[in-house]
């Protein structure tokens, strides 16, 4: 089995007003298709946005979605319908034995500076909020150390929304993401990390990026964390598992398959 693992935002789905994303797209998807290749959708999106992404986009209908930061696992059934992996989602639950996140929910009414997202951005294992864009750093050091004194089995990770400069701060459990869901489902699915070509372009992909799997760092991503990923590959001495893409977007994501051989040249 061959898998292109795939964030969306700045990755898979094209982006604004670039006419070969738009092409490659199409491209993309008719030779995975061609190539029998499985896709997976791994996102910081939750499932309905992810929904409205591949009607909106076109994107290839995936076999697999992990959203909501990496604490939602879902898989194709027929007809198109999804169902969550019951087994992802007790793995979690024995991470946050003795706290919920109504409980930390509760607990955080302390920190004024919170604001709660919208209930569709919310799940069992992922609390989320908004906060002033320039108060993240201060705050979130606040937040992180009343997490260690209420020994909470959660993770914080803080970022700004690109679209509008919101302030997000998601709570997880302790030590999940994108990459920690990915390489639980690679476990599950008995894939070796070779078989796996996973694509990116920001800071929450970097855990995946050096996780071993074959990697596209697409075009548009920040130089400083190119160089990071390049330097991680040079010192673990994996001198095949990287293509820094010269192409943006979508576009990256197509050059990084040729060149690993998962399509056609």
């Amino acid at each position: 089995m061959r898998i292109l693992a795939t964030d969306l935002d700045g990755t898979l789905i094209p982006l604004d007003g670039s006419a070969s994303n738009f092409a490659d797209l199409v491209t993309l998807a008719e030779q995975l298709s061609a190539n029998n290749i499985r896709i997976v959708f791994v996102t910081g999106r939750h499932f309905s946005s992810v929904q409205s992404a591949i009607d909106e986009h076109r994107l290839p209908a995936p076999d697999w979605i992990i959203c909501d930061v990496g604490t939602t696992i879902l898989q194709q059934q027929s007809g198109h319908d999804f169902i969550k992996s019951d087994s992802y989602s007790d793995h979690l639950a024995t991470i946050t034995l003795g706290m919920t996140v109504a409980d930390l929910h509760s607990r955080l009414k302390v920190v004024d500076q919170l604001r709660v997202q919208e209930a569709e951005k919310q799940g069992p294992f992922k609390l989320s909020y908004y906060a002033k864009a320039e108060q993240l750093g201060e705050l979130c050091a606040e937040i992180e150390q009343l997490l260690v004194e209420w020994a909470a089995p959660y993770s914080l990770i803080h970022s700004v929304d690109p679209f509008n400069g919101d302030g997000l701060v998601d709570f997880l459990p302790r030590g999940v993401s994108k990459a920690y869901a990915l390489n639980w489902w690679s476990r599950e699915a008995n894939l070796a990390h070779h078989e796996i070509v996973y694509a990116g372009d920001s800071g929450n992909d970097l855990a995946a990026f050096v996780a071993g799997y074959k990697t596209i760092v697409v075009g548009n991503a920040d130089r400083s964390l190119c160089k990071r990923v390049r330097e991680f590959h040079q010192n673990e001495d994996w001198s095949d598992r990287l293509v820094l893409a010269n192409a943006t977007a979508t576009s990256g994501v197509l050059e990084g398959c040729r060149k690993f051989g998962l399509l056609d040249p």
